[in-house]
């Protein structure tokens, strides 16, 4: 079968992984795919042999995910976005997908309704129609007012055959995050929690023993940076390894010349999670992906959620998740190095976590779930 997955991610890098994580799957499980990404280039994130597509590249101007800017940082007018939709729809018909799943949407990515509907009513034209499913991480970021769930709703009714909700449901059900009336219910599958494999110690041992700092593959991790380098100082008898993403050099700079001599400061690295598995304990906000790769490698933890704005996503995660041991959840409000430090000798003393019991073959159960149901419909 043919299979489409489009995906923008505005702030961070954690949605194009999920979508990349996915589109993988159905390729291993011998589909075709194409992911059309209208987010900025990830080099991190290398989508191999895999069709690919990149769309006229978007981002959020910080928080602000009403105000949507090019690759040059100008805000995209109209003549950018109509340029969007117009290649979403001739990759849709060139491609003719058996399969259609959107990231995010109709749940988050509100500004970009315009391409998104355009997609979705061209897909409704094909003859046959493929199966149109929508793909939402565990915990959503709540509507601001009901409006925006009644909208969500609508479309998701006229326009989706299912939502493939990656979660355990036994661990964190949508409606922690979401209103969930009994129409939208009949419409939820959940899959598991979508991650790739549980990861191998590093052959070479790299970060074994050390404390791994990590913000994701977005450009807000500055005040966590800076707080763990005095919290290094604080505890020399600790090595500190900052792992910084973004695409902002003055940043990766600035924090190695703060660094002390028990703490090493460098780019984002590949194999961040072959680290994690054998490392003293990890310093981190609390993305999807992030979450995921702590909660199989059960390594001690300490989470800062990101919650500038009115971002809530991270903070109701976290708070699902401190109920384990070994996890601590400190606010940004917060962040000291002294809070930081008392936190990271809580969660090393409670040691590893054992085995969780949790499901993270989502990605093979949304494989599942999409091709039976285009079998169905064939």
């Amino acid at each position: 079968m043919k299979v489409m997955i489009t995906v923008t991610h505005l702030l961070g890098t954690g949605h194009l992984s999920r979508a990349l994580t996915l589109a993988r799957a159905f390729d291993a499980a011998g589909h075709e795919v194409l992911l059309v990404s209208g987010g900025r280039a990830a080099p991190h994130l290398h989508p191999g042999h895999l069709g690919w597509l990149q769309l006229p590249p978007l981002a959020s101007d910080g928080t602000d995910f009403t105000r949507l800017l090019t690759d040059a940082g100008a805000e995209a007018d109209a003549e950018y976005l109509e340029a969007r939709r117009i290649a979403l729809r001739h990759a849709l018909t060139g491609f003719a997908p058996d399969i259609l799943i959107t990231e995010l949407y109709p749940f988050g990515r509100r500004a970009l309704a315009g391409e998104f509907l355009s997609l979705l009513e061209t897909a409704q034209d094909q003859t046959p129609r493929p199966v149109v499913l929508s793909s939402i991480r565990d915990i959503l970021a709540p509507p601001s007012k009901p409006s925006k769930a009644g909208r969500a709703e609508e479309i998701v009714t006229r326009l989706y055959d299912a939502v493939l909700v990656h979660s355990d449901r036994h661990a964190t059900r949508l409606e922690q995050s979401w209103p969930v009336t009994p129409a939208l219910a009949d419409k939820l599958r959940y899959t598991g929690y979508v991650a790739p494999p549980a990861p191998v110690p590093h052959p070479q041992g790299l970060g074994a023993g050390e404390v791994l700092v990590s913000a994701g593959g977005g450009a807000v991790g500055g005040p966590l940076f800076r707080a763990t380098l005095e919290a290094a100082r604080l505890r020399p008898a600790l090595h500190w390894r900052l792992l910084v993403g973004g695409s902002d050099p003055a940043l990766l700079t600035e924090l190695q010349a703060m660094a002390p001599a028990n703490a090493t400061v460098e780019a984002a690295r590949p194999e961040f999670r072959q680290m994690l598995p054998h490392s003293a304990a990890s310093v981190s906000m609390c993305g999807y992906n992030t979450a995921m790769d702590l909660l199989q490698t059960g390594t001690p933890a300490v989470l800062i959620p990101f919650d500038a704005g009115k971002e809530e996503e991270q903070s109701l995660r976290a708070e699902s998740l401190a109920r384990l041991p070994a996890v601590e959840v400190l606010r940004s409000a917060d962040l000291t190095a002294p809070a930081l430090v008392a936190a990271l000798d809580r969660a090393l003393a409670a040691g590893p976590r054992r085995d969780s019991g949790l499901k993270f073959d989502g990605a093979a159960q949304s494989v599942a779930i999409a091709t039976q149901m285009a079998k169905a419909r064939a």
